[in-house]
């Protein structure tokens, strides 16, 4: 990949973002194997796309059956899923870990400042135990990145875990307790703390740990236990390398090289408008190399300003453990 492309997906404008999503949109078709396929399969003349709205989006279920990477089969690493037991694993191949690393640290940097005024505690049970995930990748170089001696990853230790936040508290030093949900829960049922420095920001992943509840109920939890006014939230899956956060209420807003369209769930060709519920299509400029238009299996619904909020699954949709919990 050029650099020159790196350069317009990380500095894009709103201005610039369409024309860049159109450019990113005829490389993949000319470049990417199995993107083009799709659409030769739908009958789409690529020359006939003048708008993001006439753009095909690639049905998430394909990075399961099939390898989607431009140009050829070189790739520094491949990313998988956490399915259900026996379900095929989601896989990404990732062309250039420099793209995935720029676009999660610029990404942060957006929304929350330069991570070395960070603790980083990653408490991710369920991805430390198994290969693969782009959420430990993402961690790991956010905790070597805060240079904080106490940043760090906690498995099975919920007691040092407690130590290691209630020294940071005395401290008042900025920490971020990066947690999947059933973990945080499982902490929250424990423990009673009351964290004035500490952001708590839950990944999603239930992934069969108890009873399903719905995301107000696990933020009303984890606010009444952990002494917080609000949680936070990171909305990212292995099939992109961008993420959207919220800083509360569940609605997250995204990078500039990165937007959501709703589609109608019984017409994946169709899109509904702003305040409508309905099927989440993502568009991720930093996939540059592999898809940057993917059609999830997510409900949620668009605002006016851009944000949005994820409200549960499509029926028959495979359940993976970031993408579990619901509204």
């Amino acid at each position: 990949m050029k650099s020159d492309f790196l350069d317009r997906i990380f500095s894009v404008t709103p201005a610039k973002f369409e024309e860049l999503t159109l450019d990113v949109f005829r490389f993949q078709a000319k470049h990417s194997s199995v993107y083009a396929q799709y659409i030769s399969h739908l009958n789409v003349d690529v020359n006939s796309i003048k708008s993001i709205e006439q753009i095909p989006f690639l049905p998430i279920s394909l990075f399961r059956s099939h390898r989607v990477l431009v140009d050829n089969d070189k790739y520094e690493v491949v990313f998988s899923s956490s399915g259900t037991t026996g379900a095929e694993s989601s896989k990404h191949y990732v062309k250039s870990l420099a793209v995935y690393e720029q676009s999660f640290l610029e990404g942060f940097r957006i929304f929350y400042g330069d991570v070395s005024e960070y603790c980083i505690l990653a408490l991710l049970p369920s991805y430390l135990e198994r290969e693969g995930s782009s959420l430990v990748y993402m961690a790991n170089r956010l905790i070597a990145d805060s240079q904080n001696p106490q940043s760090g990853f906690f498995l099975h230790n919920p007691n040092e875990l407690i130590e290691q936040l209630e020294q940071l508290e005395a401290n008042r030093q900025p920490t971020i307790l990066l947690g999947v949900t059933f973990a945080l829960l499982e902490l929250a049922s424990k423990h009673n703390l009351k964290l004035k420095s500490t952001i708590v920001m839950e990944t999603g992943g239930m992934k069969g740990r108890g009873k399903e509840l719905i995301r107000s109920e696990v933020h009303t939890i984890l606010k009444q236990s952990l002494g917080l006014s609000s949680v936070h939230s990171e909305y990212g899956m292995t099939e992109l390398l961008s993420q959207a956060y919220s800083k509360g209420e569940g609605v997250f807003f995204t990078p500039p090289w990165m937007r959501i369209r709703v589609r109608d769930p019984y017409d994946p060709f169709s899109y509904l408008p702003n305040e409508r519920s309905g099927a989440l299509n993502i568009i991720d400029l930093a996939n540059i190399n592999s898809c940057s238009f993917v059609q999830t299996d997510d409900l949620g619904v668009l605002h006016v300003n851009g944000s949005f909020e994820v409200s549960g699954r499509m029926d028959g949709s495979q359940i993976r453990g970031c993408n579990l919990l619901v509204l």
